[in-house]
């Protein structure tokens, strides 16, 4: 009797020591989300992953949403910044962000027309002539349908991160005419759209990492490239290329995306810190997107390693003929609503 005393006794106490223990590790610092009782700031360690360098508005909207995060909770929040594709890269951040293995990414809209062909807004030719248009569309009610979309995967759309007007590079020929395209590959970030387009200009297109990218460019994988002046600058695609074509015929632009486990698992004072700290990155990723650009583009011009092509209007007038069609072919697809919307925005 007295051993099954002392057993029970035992066996007593370590449920209550192990009940305790559970109970003060989960007020502990993770990403997920753990321990949203209370009103206090949760100490947390979020990762946000992204595959473009620090010289551009993407990284620059990041930092901002760090600084601000951790200065405003005290450093109970920790924010680690992954830049240049260094934790994950084109081909598997999107898993990872659904997996909770990171907590924000910042990819490329139209990465994401295989869960909803609507993203492939930014492809749509010559819609949106700057980033104010295109802004107008993401804030609006269609834009942020869209965003919300991918929920069911675990993810959710926040802000639209602008990027900018996109131009063609390339190794074999000046274009300034949709003929001069014929023959020629294109890397493009993937997509219906974007592969229709090159099509219809008598050109191949290939997806490929945007990471791996200057390699394909050296090695001749493709004779050329579609890209930001920040994004052409900063990876500096000028050395393994000899023509520029200033066309701004699609866009960049970047959301940022969070997995809703981790969202829905911050307690109210901490969601409001990081949310804050999403507006202020949103803030600055909008101010930077254009004078990076406007940067990017004269440092080209001063290493003057690429013969730069600029379009006069009758020039881009061809282009746009030439591409109209490419409406027709995806308004059921990406839906007359969606159009409405972006054309809405753009002032058309």
């Amino acid at each position: 009797m007295k051993r099954f005393v002392l057993s029970l006794f035992l066996v007593t106490t370590l449920l209550f020591l192990a009940a305790c223990g559970s109970d003060e590790g989960s007020g502990g610092s993770t990403a997920s989300g753990d321990g949203n009782g209370g009103d206090d700031i949760q100490e947390l360690t979020i990762k946000f992953s992204h595959v473009v360098a620090e010289n551009t508005p993407k990284h620059q909207g990041a930092l901002a949403m760090k600084e601000y995060i951790e200065s405003e909770s005290d450093g109970k929040i920790e924010v680690e910044i992954y830049p240049n594709s260094s934790l994950f890269g084109d081909q598997d951040e999107y898993q990872n962000l659904a997996a909770n293995n990171v907590q924000f990414i910042a990819p490329d809209l139209t990465k994401f027309v295989g869960n909803n062909p609507q993203f492939n807004v930014p492809a749509l030719p010559f819609m949106f002539d700057n980033d104010e248009e295109a802004i107008a569309f993401w804030d609006g009610e269609k834009g942020q349908e869209i965003l919300g979309s991918l929920q069911d995967d675990g993810v959710l759309g926040l802000s639209m991160w602008p990027n900018g007007g996109k131009h063609i590079t390339n190794n074999a020929r000046p274009i300034d005419s949709p003929d001069d395209f014929e023959g020629l590959k294109f890397r493009t970030q993937g997509g219906q759209v974007l592969e229709s387009i090159y099509s219809a200009m008598g050109a191949g297109s290939e997806s490929i990492p945007f990471g791996e990218l200057y390699t394909a460019l050296d090695q001749g994988v493709v004779e050329g490239q579609e890209n930001t002046f920040s994004n052409i600058e900063s990876k500096k695609f000028d050395e393994v290329q000899e023509h520029m074509t200033i066309m701004n015929h699609t866009r960049v632009d970047y959301a940022i995306f969070t997995n809703t486990e981790f969202w829905e698992g911050m307690n109210e004072a901490t969601k409001e810190i990081v949310q804050a700290g999403v507006d202020e990155g949103t803030k600055v990723a909008r101010e930077e997107a254009m004078s990076l650009n406007e940067q990017a583009l004269e440092t080209i011009r001063e290493r003057g390693l690429v013969d730069i092509i600029e379009l006069t209007d009758e020039q881009i007038q061809v282009f746009r003929d030439a591409l109209e069609p490419i409406y027709d072919e995806y308004e059921d697809e990406i839906g007359a609503d969606v159009y409405e919307a972006a054309r809405e925005a753009a002032g058309q």
